[in-house]
């Protein structure tokens, strides 16, 4: 599942590329449109990667319990610290987010 996962973040990602080369080219013709249109790719990717984050930080969470059914108590409080972190980073998404919106 997680590699999927992988492989689908790589097509997002080329699409993203994609996308950007398309309105750069349009941002030399009207500059308040690709004003408008950064806001929302912002909002639109800071969305993406605070759900790929959540993912992760549950993905982290689960192997933290396995490691610790398996007496790898260190290892499982490590994995619990990078989740944590993880969603640490996604509240820095979402005030960025709420900061662009307003």
């Amino acid at each position: 599942m997680t590699h999927h996962h992988h492989n689908h973040d790589h097509d997002h990602n080329h699409n993203h590329d994609h996308d950007h080369n398309h309105n750069h080219d349009h941002d030399h013709k009207h500059d308040i449109e690709s004003t408008l249109s950064f806001d929302e790719k912002m909002i639109k990717l800071l969305e993406h990667w605070i759900k790929h984050n959540d993912d992760h930080a549950e993905t982290y969470r689960d192997w933290a319990k396995k490691a610790k059914e398996k007496h790898m108590d260190k290892a499982g409080s490590l994995l619990e610290d990078a989740a944590e972190m993880t969603l640490m980073i996604s509240k820095k998404f979402e005030e960025a987010a709420h900061i662009i919106r307003s």
